[in-house]
């Protein structure tokens, strides 16, 4: 991760300087199928956009699935990593759970406040039948030294509890990902750091997670290789997906026979198996998000690697693992113009790919893009951020039954914001992106369903 953050960083800082003027629950998809063709532009809309102050700030800046969730009737949820209360983590709030309703209103259903509360929520949020929101915050926690993280719970009335708190090692620490759900409302997840203490991770390789409905955590898998290389994977970042036999899915962004990260499969039984181990080069390196086809083809995104040269390190690849284990580089982004670093997880939606890209696009070159890779991997890209708009988009999209895509970008937005977080371009915007005429009034009754229930 810290790869990742220095180099979003050192762009982000470039781009304020230069003001550069180019301005567990199966979650399988359909397969992807040829779509029908649309030569009608796109339209983009700025739902809400955060200050930074009591409203939160920068949504899924280390996040990577998908950024929001919406329920029938309409309204959006997501966290931010900073805001809310400012009190707290050096004044730069601990974070919030929202909630944005169909005409662009925010409240804050809950302020982090750091140890004994949970902080800096990076994932987005799953929902239950009855409502309750899940998620997970990087930081504080009810352990005696506090930091380590929590898995949280909001019901419907904003009211807050922690389900589990994490102390490092041997449970696990850092839950970067979010958690999915089975039938039987156990939990599961990642947690990026904490476990297993040996080859080099002097903070644990990180761990695969499930909690029961009681609160009680189990850990399924210590992951014990080494970030500069080993057989197994070190440090999962993300959400897991999970099929219709029990076993799970993700992927870490180190370790592997490279070092350069691995896409994993957790049996029913708690064997791990690592499926890919990535070498860095031209077929990509650092994987984030996955998502399963229907056929049993696992889709994802790697930052790094591949045939362009952004920086000299790559501008990263979207790629396909089939259920024979065959790995395949479904597109390799050449930087500025077509994306660079796809940190969101690809969306299988209608036969096609969706995703984002934090950095490139035509008018800015560190401000980034949301795409769409057909059945062939042929990319066309469907918006270009500015800043005002947004820009930097982390996580993945959010699609509605008429065709709509819902999202967040982590920074523009009100460029004139003070908060600390804002670093003097924006903390962020909830955005609506209509591709087709048609789609432009979606109301109640047209979402997908909120919940994430196999």
């Amino acid at each position: 991760m810290k790869s990742r953050t220095w180099m979003w960083t050192t762009a982000l800082c470039l781009f304020a300087t230069l003001a550069i003027p180019f301005r567990l629950a199966a979650q399988d998809s359909p397969a992807l199928t040829p779509a029908t063709p649309s030569d009608q532009a796109p339209s983009y809309k700025a739902l809400y956009t955060f200050t930074g102050g009591a409203d939160g700030g920068n949504p899924n800046l280390l996040g990577s699935g998908a950024s929001l969730i919406r329920d029938r009737e309409g309204n959006f949820y997501g966290t931010t990593l900073y805001g809310g209360d400012l009190s707290g983590c050096g004044g730069q709030g601990c974070g919030v759970v929202f909630k944005v309703d169909l005409a662009g209103n925010e409240s804050v259903l809950h302020a982090f406040a750091g140890s004994p509360d949970a902080s800096s929520p990076s994932a987005g949020l799953i929902r239950d039948e009855e409502g309750n929101l899940y998620g997970t915050g990087s930081g504080g926690g009810t352990a005696p030294a506090g930091g380590a993280g929590a898995v949280y719970k909001v019901d419907r009335a904003g009211n807050e509890s922690l389900l589990y708190s994490f102390t490092g090692a041997p449970d696990g620490a850092g839950p970067i990902g979010g958690v999915i759900r089975d039938r039987e409302g156990n939990l599961y997840g990642t947690t990026s750091s904490g476990g297993y203490l040996g080859n080099g991770c002097t903070n644990g390789c990180g761990t695969v997670f499930k909690i029961d409905r009681t609160g009680k955590e189990t850990i399924l898998h210590s992951f014990t290789g080494s970030r500069s290389g080993g057989p197994d994977g070190v440090y999962p970042e993300t959400s897991l997906v999970r099929d219709e036999e029990g076993n799970l899915y993700g992927t870490t962004s180190f370790g592997g026979a490279y070092g350069s990260g691995v896409v994993f499969k957790l049996d029913s039984a708690g064997k791990e198996s690592v499926l890919y181990s990535f070498t860095g080069g031209v077929d990509g390196g650092f994987p984030l998000g996955l998502v399963r086809a229907s056929d049993g083809t696992l889709y994802g995104a790697a930052w790094q690697g591949g045939s362009g040269d952004c920086f000299g390190g790559g501008c990263g690849v979207v790629f396909k693992l089939d259920p024979q284990g065959k790995f395949a580089v479904f597109y390799s982004f050449a930087g500025l113009t077509d994306g660079w670093a796809p940190y969101g997880t690809p969306l299988l939606f209608r036969g096609e790919l969706y995703g984002t890209t934090f950095f490139g696009g035509s008018t800015c070159a560190f401000c980034g893009l949301v795409y769409k890779l057909d059945a062939n991997g042929n990319e066309t890209v469907l918006y270009n951020f500015t800043s005002a708009d947004g820009i930097n988009p982390y996580a993945g999209l959010l699609p509605d039954v008429r065709g709509n895509f819902y999202g967040t970008t982590s920074y523009g937005g009100d460029l004139a914001s003070p908060a600390a977080p804002c670093n003097g371009i924006g903390c962020g915007v909830v955005f609506k992106l209509t591709l087709h005429e048609d789609c432009k009034d979606s109301e109640k009754g047209s979402e997908i369903p909120p919940a994430k229930i196999d």
